[in-house]
C-alpha cells in the first residue's frame, strides 16, 4: 500500500472515482485534503472551462489531486444530418424539462488535444483516462512536467495494454462500478468481469500499483480489495451520495433506494454502456429502439438531462450508480472516507 501513497503522494490510498459530469471541487477537495486523492471528470470541458476549473480546485486545496479524460476510441461520431431524426424521438423529454429541441452543433465535444493543452498549463498531480491507452506522447510529456498518470481496464489484456504503454498505475474496474464500463479492447458487453475476479488477476499480471473500483463503498470492500492485493481502492458511489457532490436530491435518493440486483447496464444515455438506475427515460428510450451513437446521443439527451436536473426531476436524469448503493449511507465526504479508513 505504500507504494502508491508514495507514488500519488496521499497519505491513504484512497481515490475518489472521477465523475463526468457530476464532479464538484467540494468533492474532489474533501477527498484530498482527508489525504486521499481526489478527482474531477473534464468530460466535455473545453480549454477554457478546465483552466477555469482548475483555479478552483487550487483555491480549494494545496493538496495533490487528479484530472480525468475519455480518450476517443475512434467510433464517434460527428454532428451530421441524423442529428435532426434522433432530436425528434426525444421530444418528449424537451417538452417535459420545458428544453427546446437543440439545434445540431458544429461539434459535440471539444478536441482531446486542446483538452491536455490545459491539463499540461495546470500540471495536476495526477491524469487518469479511460476508454483507451494514452500515447507515448501523453505519457512522455506526463513525465517531464511530473504528472503522473493512471489508466483504467475492464480487462487483464486493457491492463497489460496500459502498463505496455508506461502509465504508472491502473485501476481495475469490476463491473459492479457505477457509471460507463470503459473497455476498449472488446465491446463493453463483452468485457463484464467482477471486481473480486478482475482484481487478482491484474495483480498477478502487472508490476506497477493496481487500484480496485467497483463495489468499495465501505471498510469491508477496502479490506476486500487488500486481500486481492490492491494497492488502493477508487470509490464512486459513496461520495457521490454525499452533501459535497454535484449530485441532487434525487439522485442521492435513487442511490439508496436501488436494491443491487435493479440497477442496470444501459446505453440509452449516452450510446455506451454505463450502470445506473432504471427510471422512466431508461426505461422509454430502450423501449423506443431509437438511440443514437456516442457521442450524439450523449448530448441530445445531456440537454434535458441538465434540466431535469435543476428541476429535480430524478425519473428524467442519468441516475448513474452502481451495485454497491444501497451501501452508501453516509452524509459527508469526511463520513465516507473514515469509513473508508478503517479498512486499511
Amino acid at each position: 500500500m505504500s507504494d502508491l501513497r508514495e507514488l500519488l503522494g496521499i497519505q491513504h490510498p484512497i481515490l475518489l472515482g472521477p465523475f463526468g459530469g457530476l464532479s464538484s471541487v467540494a468533492l474532489t477537495a474533501a477527498v484530498s485534503d482527508s489525504g486521499g486523492l481526489g478527482a474531477y471528470g473534464l468530460y466535455g470541458y473545453d480549454g477554457a472551462r478546465i483552466r477555469s476549473t482548475v483555479a478552483a480546485l487550487r483555491e480549494a486545496t494545496a493538496t495533490p489531486f487528479a484530472l480525468n479524460i475519455w480518450l476517443p476510441t475512434g467510433d464517434e461520431v460527428e454532428p451530421g444530418p441524423q442529428h435532426t431524426v434522433f432530436a425528434q424521438a426525444l421530444e418528449p423529454f424537451y417538452e417535459a424539462t420545458g428544453v427546446e429541441i437543440p439545434a445540431r452543433p458544429e461539434t459535440y465535444l471539444p478536441s482531446t488535444g486542446e483538452q491536455l493543452d490545459a491539463i499540461w498549463d495546470a500540471t495536476p498531480a495526477v491524469l487518469s483516462v479511460v476508454y483507451g491507452v494514452p500515447s507515448a506522447d501523453v505519457v512522455e510529456e506526463a513525465r517531464r512536467r511530473g504528472i503522473r498518470v493512471i489508466g483504467t481496464a475492464t480487462t487483464v489484456a486493457e491492463a497489460v495494454a496500459l502498463e505496455a504503454a508506461g502509465v504508472d498505475a491502473v485501476v481495475a474496474s469490476g463491473a459492479e462500478a457505477a457509471g460507463h464500463r470503459v473497455s476498449f479492447l472488446r465491446p463493453a458487453a463483452d468485457s463484464l468481469v467482477g471486481t473480486f475476479a478482475l482484481v487478482p488477476q491484474v495483480v498477478d499480471a502487472l508490476s506497477i500499483p493496481v487500484i480496485a473500483a467497483g463495489g468499495v463503498a465501505d471498510r469491508r470492500g477496502v479490506a476486500a480489495a487488500r486481500a486481492l492485493g490492491a494497492a488502493g481502492v477508487q470509490v464512486g458511489t459513496a461520495f457521490l451520495a454525499t452533501q459535497e457532490s454535484a449530485a441532487n436530491d434525487a439522485h442521492r435518493a435513487a442511490i439508496r433506494s436501488t436494491a443491487a440486483d435493479e440497477s442496470v447496464l444501459t446505453r440509452a444515455m449516452s450510446g455506451r454502456l454505463a450502470r445506473g438506475a432504471r427510471n422512466r427515460a431508461v426505461r422509454a428510450i430502450e423501449a423506443s429502439g431509437t438511440i443514437a451513437q456516442f457521442p450524439m446521443q450523449n448530448w441530445l439527451t445531456g440537454k434535458f438531462r441538465a434540466a431535469a436536473g435543476e428541476q429535480n426531476l430524478g425519473e428524467l436524469q442519468s441516475l448513474w450508480l452502481g451495485q454497491a448503493a444501497p451501501l452508501a449511507r453516509l452524509d459527508t465526504a469526511e463520513e465516507v472516507f473514515t469509513e473508508l479508513v478503517a479498512g486499511l
